[in-house]
């Protein structure tokens, strides 16, 4: 049995603020530890229920959170960016079950740091209703055949995933008080509750059920400034329809994903050719 663990940072115990999720700032290397914990805790687990092989994909921000050199031996790592099929990299019809770890809610959501991809998108919307970026990876996986058997992060992503995945196990190791506070398990703590829910959903993996695939895949982004927009609109196939919001009718998950790797970066870099404007004010 192979496992597949995506994990990302917001959603990790012990963490809420910018600082703390942002290299460079004063708590990053502290969050570094406890996601590095709660990989350590999800790896355990798999194996613990049988896993013949884990792989884990660092899929927060950079890509290159996770000190590799005090993950569980056992596990691979993929870590870098940017990657194809970004938070779901390296994820293939092989796998039995996908975790996701230290996961948040959507863009726009009352969560912890909440967001969907990227802080330079507004929204994120797939066949007219917003998305979170569990949901999406959800879609690559199911195209692969590999169902969602665990989903862990605060109380709001928790409640949007119980609800979207047939047979999903969720943890939420803190509660949202605001976009970033929140109220939080100790780390231990979570990293208990983590090895024993992935073991869990490795047993039960077999009774577990891909999320469906839609007929279509009705991708729109709304970005925070119109640069942004008139860039992404200039992908051939896409639509802008309105001064912030781009729209394109993807073949699948695979182009979903790809739309979001090209969006993100042109965001990024919109948002940051508009701050010698803002300036010069």
């Amino acid at each position: 049995m192979d496992v597949y663990i995506s994990i990302d940072m917001e959603g990790v115990a012990g963490i809420a603020t910018i600082d703390q999720i942002v290299r460079g700032g004063g708590g990053y290397t502290r969050a570094q530890e406890m996601m590095t914990g709660e990989a350590n805790a999800a790896i355990e687990g798999a194996f613990a229920a049988g896993a013949d092989n884990v792989l884990i994909n660092d899929s927060h921000g950079t890509m290159d959170n996770l000190i590799a050199r005090d993950l569980d031996r056992r596990a691979r790592v993929i870590q870098g960016s940017p990657k194809a099929q970004c938070m779901a990299h390296g994820l293939g019809d092989n796998h039995s079950v996908a975790l996701f770890i230290g996961y948040h809610a959507a863009a726009g959501a009352p969560g912890v740091l909440a967001h969907t991809f990227s802080s330079d998108f507004a929204s994120v919307r797939l066949n007219n209703r917003p998305v979170t970026e569990a949901e999406v990876n959800a879609l690559l996986a199911a195209q692969h055949g590999v169902p969602v058997g665990l989903v862990t992060g605060d109380n709001e992503v928790c409640a949007a995933t119980a609800q979207a995945f047939p047979g999903v196990i969720t943890v939420p190791v803190k509660t949202a008080e605001g976009i970033t506070a929140a109220n939080s398990v100790h780390p231990a703590v979570a990293q208990d509750l983590i090895r024993a829910g992935a073991a869990a959903a490795v047993e039960k993996s077999a009774k577990v059920e891909p999320l469906p695939l839609p007929e279509k895949f009705l991708f729109e982004v709304g970005f925070q400034i119109p640069l942004a927009a008139e860039l992404a609109a200039s992908v051939p196939g896409a639509e802008r329809v309105n001064p912030l919001t781009v729209r394109y009718a993807a073949a699948g998950p695979d182009e979903v994903i790809g739309l979001i790797n090209v969006w993100a970066t042109i965001a990024a870099h919109s948002a940051r050719s508009r701050l010698p404007m803002m300036a010069a004010r």
